[in-house]
This record gives C-alpha cells, structure tokens and sequence, in this order.
C-alpha cells in the first residue's frame, strides 16, 4: 500500500484560511518560538503540523498522562498532621465539644446576621413606600 499526499495549491485548488487564537504563558511561547527557528519553521506552522497530525491520525500524536504523584493522604493522617502543626504554632487544642460549640456560635451569628439584614431591607422598603 502507498501513500500518496497531493498540495492542494499546486494544483490550484486554494482553501480557505482561518485565524486561531492561542493563549499561553509569555516564557513558554518565547520557548517555543525559538525552538520553531531552531527546527526551521514558523510558530504557526509547527501548529499547522499539529492541527493536521490531531485531523489524520484522529487523536493527539503523543502521550498525555498524569504525572505519578504521592497518594493522596486518609483523613485521619491529615487530621494528625493538622493538630501537629496547631501545637507547633501554640494553638490550643480543644475538644470536640469546643469545636462544635464554635460552630455553632458561628452559625447562630451568620443567622442573626441574615435576620438582622432582612428586618433592614424590609425597614427601608416601607419607607421607600410612603
């Protein structure tokens, strides 16, 4: 089997061109401009090459994979991590109780807030009205 590749504007048949913008970061595109020279070639052609690698062969013409990272830590581990770090830094270590009355203490005032701020709007409308 051959394969046989035609330029479609050696033989006069001319497509029609399109603008595509590419967002990157400012190092990384300087980086790839001087590569593109390096290899004799435009930035824009090299996306070309790209484009049409992704369009023949129907998927991206390398590999893309996560980098291996550490597992992720269990809960408990984080939680012993994070009590560490608050003896280390001279916070003090409070009980569960502690910590459930916080958040509710927390709760109660973003609710009376809430109240506090609806009773205001509704002051305002009735005197907006009058």
């Amino acid at each position: 089997m051959y394969l046989c590749t035609i330029n479609l504007n050696q033989i006069g048949i001319i497509m029609a061109q399109v603008s595509m913008t590419v967002r990157m970061d400012s190092q990384l595109k300087s980086a790839f401009d001087s590569l593109c020279s390096q290899f004799g070639m435009s930035a824009n052609t090299a996306m070309n090459i790209f484009a049409n690698a992704v369009v023949v062969y129907r998927k991206i013409p390398f590999e893309i994979k996560a980098s291996r990272r550490e597992p992720e830590m269990d809960a408990m581990t984080a939680f012993n991590e994070l009590r560490k770090m608050a003896e280390n830094n001279g916070l003090p270590d409070m009980s569960l109780d502690e910590i459930n009355e916080e958040i509710r203490l927390a709760r109660e005032e973003r609710e009376n807030k809430i109240l506090d701020d609806l009773t205001k709007k509704k002051t305002n409308d009735g005197k907006e009205r009058r």
